[in-house]
């Protein structure tokens, strides 16, 4: 099952935010700046976010059929 696109954008920006703030930097400005380039670029942290969730809900797929 799909996330809606409304959902999905409010998700990325999130993990974009939260990770600029952990990276090391003078100002927001510039840490939001560089997340932003790599997401583009598919090398920064909330890439690897969307990938770690991407990968758990394929392997929680293949249970999704029990009945608990």
């Amino acid at each position: 099952m799909e996330v809606r696109a409304f959902r999905g954008t409010n998700l990325a920006l999130r993990w974009i935010t939260k990770y600029s703030k952990e990276r090391s930097g003078k100002s927001m400005a510039m840490k939001l700046a560089n997340e932003i380039m790599d997401a583009v670029n598919e090398t920064g942290n909330s890439v690897r976010k969307r990938e770690e969730v991407h990968k758990m809900a394929e392997a929680n797929k293949a249970f999704a059929h029990y009945r608990f």
